[in-house]
């Protein structure tokens, strides 16, 4: 069982907040074992959040009982952190405890020294603020999260949500996190290497690379020409490169190799196929280089994640 503590205080970023409730605390019922939220606060005073809106959550003087804190936003100025807020945070890093941060909630961490030699990202907006006052932090630019050991950090906004989506696809497992995109209609894999900076969310031109992409999906088990995928979309290859970029931030072969990975997930979950069987479905040919694709994203082996996840 995962028990989660979404850390609040005065003046918290509604959306980042709204973010980690949606994710973590929404009761989900048709799920085994879903995790157990509390909003929680070292104050007993109601708290204002952005737009002057108050917040009535639960006291607490410890974190001794979550395995999870997540932290949805954070004063950029630097100042000292509270004493009680530290203390745990320091405490629960030191146990092994997982942590998150989102948006600006990275400059809590920063200020605690969990992020030091540590990967860590935060908005764009923040990061040079976040450089100057942290300088042992291994700043990772223009990317949406970095989970590097027990922390994880999100970029603003929306990334918040890619990092809960990791988080959950790593305690539960890709059917489950396809669940969870669902109820909350939204993709439910970009990696977090992905840009902050994608310039067109959409298309310029309606189904644009609706037949391309459609036709990609079908025929992930057999080799894929990216000149192939370009006249398809009806390009030039130089031209759908630069707006396939420009569009998803990722070039068309890192977005079929994705494709491909979230391809051999499921066939690790759901089906008992071999690895060369579940390598030559999802287009990686054979199981050494599924093998080298799944570590270098995963982090894990193939075998090891089917342990994990697989469901009956």
């Amino acid at each position: 069982m995962h028990n989660v503590a979404i850390l609040v205080h005065d003046k918290i970023a509604l959306f980042e907040l709204g973010c980690a409730v949606e994710l973590f605390a929404l009761p989900r019922p048709d799920l085994k074992d879903w995790y157990q939220c509390e909003v929680v606060a070292f104050s007993t005073a109601p708290l204002v959040a952005t737009g002057g809106i108050s917040l009535a959550v639960k006291p607490v003087t410890t974190l001794a009982d979550y395995t999870m804190i997540i932290v949805p936003s954070w004063d950029t100025s630097g100042k000292p952190v509270p004493a009680p807020i530290s203390s745990e945070l320091v405490s629960a890093f030191k146990a092994g405890k997982r942590i998150l941060s989102f948006c600006s909630g990275a400059f809590l961490l920063a200020g605690l020294g969990l992020l030091d030699d540590r990967k860590a990202t935060t908005h764009w907006r923040y990061a040079e603020q976040l450089k100057a006052l942290y300088p042992l932090i291994r700043y990772e630019d223009d990317v949406l999260y970095v989970y590097d050991g027990n922390i994880g950090c999100s970029a603003g906004s929306a990334a918040a949500i890619d990092l809960g989506m990791e988080v959950i696809r790593g305690d539960y497992g890709y059917r489950v996190a396809n669940h969870v995109a669902r109820r909350l209609v939204i993709s439910a894999h970009r990696q977090g290497g992905q840009s902050q900076f994608v310039e067109t969310p959409m298309p310029e031109t309606p189904g644009q690379f609706a037949e391309a992409l459609d036709w990609a999906v079908t025929n992930l088990s057999s080799p894929i020409s990216i000149n192939d995928f370009a006249r398809k979309a009806r390009m030039s290859r130089r031209t759908f490169d630069r707006r396939f970029k420009r569009t998803f931030g990722l070039s068309p072969k890192e977005w079929i190799t994705t494709q491909r990975l979230d391809a051999a997930r499921q066939l690790l979950e759901s089906s008992r196929h071999d690895m060369e069987k579940v390598a030559e479905r999802s287009g990686f040919g054979n199981a050494a280089i599924l093998r080298h694709h799944f570590r270098q994203a995963i982090g894990v082996s193939p075998k090891r994640y089917r342990e994990q996840f697989s469901r009956p």
